[in-house]
C-alpha cells in the first residue's frame, strides 16, 4: 500500500469515528419497550440515517487496518497486524446483515404500523432481533470486532512504528461495543465520543507518519 493509500485509509478511519459519533447522537431515542415509543423511533428517518451511519463505519475500519498492516511491514507485528485485519473484515461481515435488519426491516415494519397496517410491532421486532441466526451471527461478528481492534493496538504497541498508544482508544472503545447495548442512551452516547476519539487519534497516527518509515526490525 503506496503512502497516498495509507493517508487516504487515516481519511477513511477519521470519516468512520465521525459516523460512530453520529450514530448514537443522531439516532431517536425513545422507550422501544413501549408501543408508542417503539413506533416514534422506527418508523423515523433518522432511524434509517443513524444505522446506515453505523454500518458505513463498519466498512472503513478494515480498510483503516490494512493501513495499519503496511505501516507495520517489516515488523515484528506484521503478522499480528494481518490477523487483526482479517478478523476485524470477519467481524463486520458478520455483523452487517443484523444491522440491516435493524435497520431497513424495522423500519419498513413501523412505518407500516404508522399508516394504520394492524401489525403488533414489539413482537415482530422481538422476532427479527432475536431470531437465533441472527443473534448469533451478530454476537461472534462483534466478538471479533473487539478482537480485530485490540490485536491491531498490540500490533502498534509492539512494532514502534506508530505512537504507541495510538491504538489504545481505537481497541477500547471496539471491545465495549456489546456491553453499550445494554445501557441507558447517555453512556452509549459516550461510547460513540470513545469510538470517534479511538478512530481520529489512530487516524491521526497514520497521517503522520512518514513516507518511507525506519521501522522496527527484528534484532
Amino acid at each position: 500500500m503506496p503512502p497516498t493509500r495509507v493517508r487516504l485509509a487515516a481519511g477513511g478511519l477519521a470519516l468512520a469515528g465521525v459516523l460512530f459519533f453520529l450514530y448514537p447522537a443522531l439516532r431517536p431515542w425513545r422507550e422501544e419497550s413501549t408501543p408508542d415509543g417503539a413506533l416514534q423511533a422506527m418508523s423515523s428517518p433518522w432511524w434509517v440515517a443513524t444505522h446506515l451511519f453505523a454500518m458505513i463505519g463498519f466498512i472503513l475500519v478494515p480498510l483503516a487496518l490494512l493501513a495499519v498492516r503496511r505501516v507495520v511491514d517489516a515488523t515484528r507485528s506484521e503478522r499480528l497486524a494481518v490477523t487483526a485485519a482479517v478478523t476485524t473484515w470477519i467481524g463486520v461481515g458478520l455483523t452487517l446483515p443484523y444491522y440491516g435488519a435493524e435497520d431497513f426491516a424495522l423500519n419498513t415494519i413501523a412505518t407500516k404500523v404508522a399508516d394504520g397496517h394492524p401489525l403488533d410491532l414489539l413482537d415482530l421486532a422481538d422476532s427479527i432481533r432475536y431470531h437465533p441466526a441472527a443473534v448469533t451471527t451478530f454476537l461472534i461478528g462483534l466478538l471479533l470486532l473487539a478482537i480485530g481492534p485490540v490485536l491491531a493496538a498490540t500490533a502498534i504497541w509492539r512494532s514502534g512504528a506508530l505512537p504507541r498508544f495510538s491504538g489504545i482508544l481505537f481497541a477500547a472503545g471496539f471491545a465495549l461495543f456489546i456491553p453499550q447495548f445494554f445501557a441507558p442512551p447517555a453512556v452509549r452516547m459516550a461510547h460513540g465520543v470513545l469510538v470517534a476519539a479511538g478512530c481520529i487519534w489512530l487516524a491521526v497516527a497514520l497521517w503522520r507518519h512518514p513516507s518511507h518509515p525506519a521501522a522496527a526490525q527484528l534484532p
